[in-house]
């Protein structure tokens, strides 16, 4: 057998640099590799080597080296294992250093002084370093109770910036409140100046209460001088603009005009009545003139114009109600208190100036006998407080009840005295009797309406209840002076004019339904029905009472009985014929004469006509029956449509 050489030459030259290192081909051929190589360099092992033993050295040597890439690979793994652990580790470090510098910075920002803030220039500036700074002590505060330390780095720089702050904002204030005190100055612009900074205010009660309660008390003290000087100056020179004539105890309703005072007393008014006359005076009350602009003494004098007490007393309380008004705004805004604690410090700033009024109140009721007067002042007061309580301001509350106090039992007892003196008054001692309209009853009318008039905005039951009184004793009076008069027929006619003009008068200002004018209308009905009667019983009585019976009679069936009455019945046809038109004519001139109020005196003849053409209608019904049926003077008898149309003419208009 030839041993065949192999042929180096046929083979070709192993490029490693082409191969990847790392790949399975790779190692599978460096194996083979490095077999062949053992084997092919001597052919007497080739030829010696078991073909089995081939395979096995192969595998050896992969099972080695897979081993080993084996043991790298868990190395490998075991590296990516830790770091990703410092990776974790290092993104917590990350997010706690963040956190840390998020917290830190916020803490060094809140801590650190800036120079603007030790040094503001304009007063803007310094009010907005005053709230930085207000923010950096509350800061500092919490952080001492924490027990921080770097707080004590800048507790020091904050605490001498606060003096220096308390220092600048108490000079500030003060000085603006010794600004109010230069006399003519308007404190009002200083006020709202102040209301501009209320921080500084707050800034003080927050950090330095000692400061802020001097300054609260220094505003109290001046302020409350500064309106006390002011409306004792104020209501000192209204007093001097008020009427000369005023009211005394004897201008009562009650009291005779011929009444005569002593040697000493001062003269009484020109005209008792003006006292109980409204007029132009229920003006006050209007909206456009309460709420109007306040009186200037000064002015009034240089014009030589004089004013009722009620103007003066309203000119005096809007002003009072309108600083009060301001200035209970201003103590709860500036001053940050409310509830009980703003109404302290109010009654503080104005208690001397309502103690004031309230004196003076006391001083000129004691001496009042103008009720009008009291009662105006009575619903300035209430329309007062109505506008306070609109505008949700409690201070002046306590005021207005204790000027309601003063007021209403000096009114009351004025209209009790009124009362007494028509109670007391002798009908003999008051002149000439009269059948017109009396004094006292007009005095009587005017005082009513005007009250009445007054008190429908703000309805009073005492009110009504002596307006009651007085309507009664007033009744009675009236009737005690017709009882003066001899014959009723004047009596009736006195009767009939006082109750016209009362109704007239009340009718001016007060309600149509009003307690007054209803009990005055039944009055007049009532009298004036009486009248009529009265004047028509003397020309045409006869026919009047023979129509009465004759009805009577026929309602029993007993109308026979005048069937003997021919000659009563001829004379009373005949008469009427002849003498109503003159008895008419007559009628209307009595009556045009008797009454003063035209009107009135137009619907009396108007009713005492209608009433005659009702009774000469029952006396044609009444000699329309079978009794009278035959008689021939029934042809005489003027027809009812003639009679009409002839008694219209005689109607008077006016």
């Amino acid at each position: 057998m030839q041993q065949m050489q192999p042929d180096t030459d046929a083979m070709a030259p192993l490029n490693l640099g082409d191969l990847d290192l790392t790949t399975n081909e790779f190692i599978l051929d460096e194996v083979d590799s490095k077999t062949f190589s053992i084997i092919l360099s001597s052919p007497l092992s080739l030829a010696t080597t078991p073909l089995s033993i081939l395979p096995s050295l192969f595998l050896q040597r992969m099972e080695g080296m897979l081993s080993g890439f084996q043991s790298d690979l868990s190395s490998i793994s075991s590296e990516i294992q830790t770091l990703q652990q410092q990776s974790v580790s290092m993104n917590v470090r990350l997010k706690n250093r963040q956190a840390v510098r998020s917290h830190l910075s916020q803490l060094v920002d809140e801590l650190v002084v800036p120079g603007a803030m030790i040094h503001p220039v304009t007063e803007q500036e310094f009010l907005d370093q005053l709230h930085e700074l207000n923010n950096k002590i509350n800061f500092a505060k919490e952080l001492s109770f924490r027990e921080t330390l770097a707080c004590s780095d800048v507790q020091d720089i904050v605490d001498r910036l606060k003096i220096k702050a308390v220092t600048k904002i108490r000079e500030f204030i003060l000085q603006k409140i010794y600004s109010f005190r230069k006399p003519m100055t308007n404190y009002q612009i200083p006020q709202n100046t102040l209301l501009k900074y209320r921080f500084f205010y707050e800034f003080l009660l927050a950090n330095e209460r000692t400061v802020a309660k001097e300054i609260r008390d220094e505003y109290v003290d001046t302020m409350s001088k500064i309106y006390y000087s002011y409306f004792k100056s104020y209501s000192g020179r209204l007093l001097k603009v008020q009427y000369e004539e005023v009211a005394d105890k004897d201008d009562l309703m009650g009291v005779e005009d011929t009444a005569k005072k002593g040697f000493f007393s001062k003269p009484s008014l020109k005209s008792r009545n003006t006292i109980f006359t409204l007029g132009q005076r229920g003006a006050v009350l209007s909206p456009a003139e309460l709420e109007g602009p306040i009186l200037i003494p000064h002015t009034a004098q240089r014009g030589d114009c004089r004013y009722p007490y009620e103007t003066l007393f309203r000119s005096q309380h809007y002003a009072l109600l309108d600083n009060g008004c301001r200035e209970f705004l201003f103590l709860s805004d500036f001053f940050m208190v409310a509830g009980n604690s703003v109404l302290d410090l109010f009654n503080s700033v104005m208690g001397k100036t309502l103690s004031l009024f309230l004196k003076s109140m006391s001083t000129y009721v004691s001496d009042c006998y103008d009720s009008i007067a009291v009662f105006l002042c009575i619903h300035i007061i209430l329309r007062f407080r109505a506008i306070t309580t609109k505008r949700a301001i409690p201070a002046l509350d306590k005021y207005w009840k204790a000027v309601l106090e003063l007021l209403w039992p000096r009114f009351e007892l004025i209209l009790q005295m009124n009362i007494q003196s028509i109670r007391n008054t002798d009908p003999q001692k008051l002149g000439v009797l009269d059948t017109r309209p009396h004094y006292i009853t007009r005095r009587y009318a005017e005082f009513s309406s005007a009250i009445v008039s007054i008190n429908q905005t703000f309805t009073s039951e005492r009110t009504h209840t002596l307006l009651g009184q007085l309507q009664v004793e007033v009744e009675n009076f009236v009737l005690k002076m017709a009882a003066e008069f001899p014959s009723r027929r004047d009596q009736l006619i006195f009767l009939i004019n006082n109750y016209d003009m009362m109704l007239n008068v009340l009718k001016e200002r007060a309600a149509d339904d009003s307690k007054e004018v209803e009990g005055f209308q039944q009055l007049l009905q009532a009298r004036s029905q009486e009248f009529i009667e009265e004047i028509l019983s003397s020309p045409f009585g006869g026919m009047i009472a023979f129509v009465k019976a004759s009805e009577a009679l026929i309602e029993k069936g007993q109308l026979d009985r005048l069937k003997n009455d021919e000659a009563r019945i001829t004379q009373l046809i005949r008469g009427f014929s002849s003498t109503w038109k003159q008895s008419v004519e007559a009628l209307s001139q009595d009556v045009m004469r008797s009454f003063t109020n035209f009107k009135n005196g137009t619907g009396i003849i108007q009713g005492a006509l209608t009433q005659l053409i009702q009774y000469y209608h029952g006396f044609h019904k009444v000699l329309s029956q079978p009794t009278f049926r035959s008689l021939a003077v029934r042809s005489e008898l003027i027809n009812l449509h003639h009679l009409m149309v002839e008694v219209k003419k005689h109607k008077p208009n006016f």
